[in-house]
């Protein structure tokens, strides 16, 4: 009996022995298998990271590509709310109550045998009165509802026309502001069309962190949009290459990308986002208003040598139309096809390296051009257009020299303008320079830039300035591109007398002015 007990005894101790190793095999299986998804959880992770930044990388490798396919151009006529009139609901208002009908009230008649009852028929009689009584209350009631719901449905009804009046008269106003938009466009009003197309460009759709702000301003002397664009930094283009899961420590490392490689994404960033602009700008512009664009791209940022503030000027360029028109934008280069254009393009704009842009913005703010009608009479400005040819001559001269160009000759041009040469002091960059000044009321002729070339190669100067208070059209920028020339609108010349020489000057046509002869070509 002892045997039996031992015996029954290691039985159990071994089937227990048994049961916990099959209970560590689960465990080490469950252990595997939670290793196992965690391993696939982790790299399915490094994956998806991965695959942001493909993502983001061809969003900026595709900026200007991805924009060709789309129309940005601004249909004022969509932005026209559309009235949509709601039924008229008047809901239990509509439903006409019954009117009570006398049937309803009369009392059931005695049968043959009840009316030879004593008072049967008196009692009868009684009913048929109260039932009358009754019906006569009921109908007065109904009479008194229906007029009290009739009264209500005209009022609601009353409300309802008179809500969908105002919604007209509001939808109407919507409209004619609309059209008035574009009147005021087709009548080429400069701030319209600033507007118009600065609104037209904050409506492109780009990367959510990049800025999109912008300020545009029109010329009409010449149809020259200047636009001056908030472009993104240097922070755009991804530090990291690319994530990796090391699967036997459990953890991720980055691939950096090289400077170099991130300096020539931004770079082409900053292109195709200037090409994109233009392309966006000629494409919007169906009425024709503009002929030449000025874009200056500027990056704000915080200088890490100083800690202040900085917005600086990295890209800035100026084409025509018809220069534009000529471009496979689905085939170029964005960085080559700007140096075909003589775009200035900043060498490090990652490190925020400024260049001179082709045209300061706030040479061409309005604040410096008023309204001749309104101030001519009012303030003691110098008008430019009333100067004697002494005095405009004086008036350059003083601007010039302001401007730390050294004088060293000066006469009158034969179209009352001024012809001067100067000289820049400065070291590297300075030399001899063609100053000429133009009064004109119309837009310059491209003969007069010709000429200022010849004149300045004749004088083997390094640069010539054409300055007019009137404009020049696109076939005096298109010969000036490239060239070391200067073209100067009258809204330019009243800019630089204000900033540099301290003058307040006004630019008002007398009513028989007659510009000199000159070519037919703008």
């Amino acid at each position: 009996m002892a045997r039996g007990l031992l015996q029954t005894l290691n039985q159990l101790a071994r089937e227990a022995e048994r049961a916990q190793k099959a209970r560590h095999r689960q465990l080490a299986a469950e252990e595997q298998a939670q290793k196992r998804f965690h391993a696939t959880s982790r790299a399915d992770s490094v994956e998806q990271r991965n695959a942001l930044l493909q993502e983001q990388l061809a969003q900026l490798d595709g900026i200007l590509v991805h924009a060709l396919a789309v129309d940005n151009y601004l249909n004022l006529d969509v932005l026209k709310h559309l009235l949509q009139i709601p039924r008229f609901e008047p809901g239990a208002l509509a439903d006409e109550g019954l009117p009570p009908m006398a049937s309803e009230f009369r009392p059931v008649t005695p049968g043959f045998f009840k009316r030879l009852l004593p008072g049967t028929n008196k009692d009868h009689k009684l009913a048929l009165a109260r039932a009358q009584d009754q019906y006569r209350a009921a109908a007065r009631a109904h009479k008194t509802s229906e007029a009290a719901r009739k009264k209500r449905l005209a009022e609601a009804r009353a409300l309802y026309t008179a809500d969908v009046e105002r919604m007209k008269k509001i939808v109407a106003k919507q409209h004619r502001q609309v059209d008035s938009v574009k009147a005021e466009l087709a009548a080429r009003n400069p701030e319209t069309i600033a507007s118009y197309f600065s609104t037209a460009l904050e409506r492109s759709a780009y990367p959510d962190e990049f800025p999109q702000k912008v300020r545009v301003a029109y010329v009409p002397e010449s149809k020259q949009l200047v636009i001056e664009y908030e472009l993104p930094t240097f922070a755009v283009v991804p530090q990291v290459k690319e994530y990796k899961y090391i699967k036997t420590k459990d953890s991720v490392s980055e691939v950096m990308r090289s400077a170099a490689d991130r300096k020539r994404i931004y770079s082409g960033v900053v292109c195709q986002i200037t090409i994109r602009t233009l392309h966006e700008v000629f494409q919007t512009d169906r009425l024709k208003c503009v002929e030449t664009v000025v874009f200056n791209g500027h990056v704000s940022s915080i200088d890490a040598a100083t800690g202040q503030n900085v917005r600086p000027c990295v890209i800035s360029v100026r084409t025509t139309r018809g220069v534009f028109d000529a471009l496979e934008l689905r085939r170029v280069d964005p960085v080559a096809c700007l140096t075909a254009l003589n775009a200035s393009i900043s060498k490090k704009p990652d490190e925020l390296v400024p260049i001179r842009p082709v045209l300061e913005f706030n040479m061409v703010d309005r604040r410096f051009v008023q309204e001749a009608d309104v101030l001519s009479g009012l303030d003691s400005r110098p008008n430019l257009m009333e100067l004697t040819p002494s005095e405009f001559e004086s008036l350059i001269t003083n601007l010039f020299s302001r401007m730390r160009l050294e004088k060293r000759q000066t006469q009158a041009s034969r179209d009352g303008g001024v012809d001067c040469v100067a000289f820049d002091p400065r070291p590297i960059f300075g030399g001899k320079v063609v100053i000429q000044a133009k009064r004109y009321k119309n837009t310059v002729g491209v003969s007069a830039v010709r000429d200022l070339f010849g004149t300045l190669q004749n004088e083997g100067a390094s640069k010539g300035i054409l300055v007019t208070t009137s404009g020049f059209g696109k076939a005096s920028f298109e010969f000036a591109e490239g060239k070391p020339i200067e073209l100067l609108s009258g809204s330019n010349l009243l800019f630089l007398l204000a900033e540099h020489a301290g003058i307040e000057a006004k630019i008002i046509m007398p009513d028989d002015w007659s510009d000199a002869p000159r070519d037919a070509g703008i």
